[in-house]
């Protein structure tokens, strides 16, 4: 007999990790019948707020909505149609909105993408998925995105 989750978070950026987390968020989520919460945030910093780089704070937080509902949406159509879901946009610095919402929707389990990175880049980079492993109060179900790719 199987741990019963009932809420399923996934957070998703549209990339093609998130895309390969949703075929097993919606796996486990049929098995035990658990609702998943698609998830994305809007990063509220704004890396070209300033007077040289012209992009002003309201087209930023426009486009990173914007971007948000589209991961989303694509990620969504990825599930089961069999499947519950509930879609959530949060606005804020993505590890910390997705520790949050992990307490908020009482998750059960998070089902994230990782891209794989290491090294320098994963050192520059960082990993929001990593930072969700380390903290996170529920277990975390991480999936590579980039198998068999090089």
């Amino acid at each position: 007999m199987g741990i019963p989750y009932e809420t399923i978070l996934l957070p998703t950026d549209g990339s093609e990790a998130s895309l390969a987390a949703a075929t097993h968020a919606g796996a486990l989520a049929a098995t035990g019948g658990a609702t998943v919460h698609v998830a994305s945030i809007a990063d509220s910093r704004n890396r070209f707020e300033s007077p040289s780089s012209g992009l002003a704070p309201e087209a930023w937080e426009e486009a990173e909505h914007d971007r948000a509902e589209a991961a989303i949406e694509e990620t969504t159509a990825r599930l089961p149609e069999s499947v519950a879901v509930e879609r959530t946009v949060a606005t804020g610095v993505p590890q910390d909105a997705i520790l949050d919402l992990i307490d908020d929707l009482a998750a059960d389990v998070v089902v994230m993408g990782t891209h794989g990175r290491s090294g320098l880049d994963r050192y520059l980079v960082g990993s929001v998925t990593e930072r969700i492993v380390r903290h996170s109060p529920v277990p975390v179900l991480t999936v590579r995105g980039d198998e068999g790719t090089e």
